[in-house]
């Protein structure tokens, strides 16, 4: 069974980025995150969510108006 919870710093090598970036996801809101007791966790869902909005910013970013 594939992990369903990440530790920030696991979550932060799965993404590919720093800490400092992970931690700068989750204070912004762009990368949704849960507590259990003191620890927090990122969830999986969370991350391919997160993947997915990524994808369509730079979807629409790269579509652009559309010149006749």
């Amino acid at each position: 069974m594939d992990k369903l919870m990440y530790r920030p710093i696991e979550a932060a090598e799965v993404l590919g980025v720093g800490r400092t970036i992970l931690f700068g996801l989750l204070k912004s809101g762009r990368l949704r995150s849960v507590k259990l007791g003191n620890r927090r966790f990122i969830t999986a869902d969370a991350l391919q969510a997160f993947v997915r909005d990524l994808e369509q910013d730079a979807a629409t970013q790269t579509a652009g108006p559309k010149v006749a």
